[in-house]
C-alpha cells in the first residue's frame, strides 16, 4: 500500500509540476505601411552640338566636347575660333524626391552621325557632370550635363551631320 501511495504521489507531484512549469503563449502586434514618392524624371532641355570643325585630308581626329561646353582636338582636326559654332554639352533636368541620389547611365555604344549623302562620323565616351551618381536637391531637381567624343576621318566630307536616333540618358533611384 504504501508503494501504491507513493506511485500515486510521484506521479502527482510530475502532473502539477509539468502544469506549473508549462510556458504559456505569447503573441505581439505591427502595424504595416508603405510610403509612396514621387517618381524620377528625366527631360532634355538642350540637345548636343560639337559646333564648326575642320577636317585634314588624311589624318584622323577626335573632338572632345567636356560636361561645360568646352572643346579640345586631337590629330588631324582643327576647331575655328573665329566662328566656332554652337557649342553646347547635352544637358538634361532630373526631377524626384528630395535629396534622393540617382544613378546615371549613359550610352555604351556609338552614336551615328550621318550626313544624308552616306558619310557619317561615331560619337563615343560619353561623360557626365555629376557622374556616376547625382543628388536630388531640398526641392527635387537636379541639372545633368553630358559631354561625348566624336570620331572624325580624314577627309570627312563637309556638311552638316545628326544624329538618325536621339542618345539616352537613364536615371534611377540608388
Amino acid at each position: 500500500m504504501k508503494k501504491i501511495k507513493l506511485l500515486v504521489a510521484v506521479v502527482a507531484v510530475m502532473f502539477f509540476s509539468a502544469d506549473a512549469f508549462a510556458q504559456q503563449s505569447s503573441s505581439a502586434s505591427a502595424n504595416t505601411s508603405a510610403t509612396i514618392i514621387q517618381p524620377i524624371a528625366i527631360s532634355k532641355t538642350v540637345d548636343m552640338n560639337f559646333g564648326n570643325i575642320a577636317v585634314h585630308s588624311t589624318n584622323n581626329g577626335t573632338v572632345v566636347l567636356g560636361t561645360n561646353n568646352s572643346r579640345s582636338q586631337t590629330g588631324g582636326v582643327t576647331l575655328p575660333l573665329a566662328t566656332p559654332g554652337t557649342v553646347t554639352s547635352a544637358e538634361f533636368d532630373v526631377t524626384g524626391a528630395a535629396n534622393y541620389t540617382y544613378s546615371i547611365t549613359l550610352p555604351s555604344t556609338p552614336v551615328v552621325l550621318d550626313d544624308n549623302n552616306g558619310h557619317n562620323m561615331n560619337v563615343t565616351t560619353f561623360v557626365s557632370n555629376p557622374s556616376p551618381t547625382g543628388t536630388l536637391d531640398a526641392n527635387g531637381e537636379q541639372t545633368i550635363t553630358v559631354g561625348a567624343t566624336l570620331n572624325v576621318t580624314g577627309g570627312q566630307a563637309p556638311g552638316t551631320y545628326d544624329s538618325d536616333q536621339d542618345f539616352q540618358v537613364i536615371v534611377n533611384y540608388n
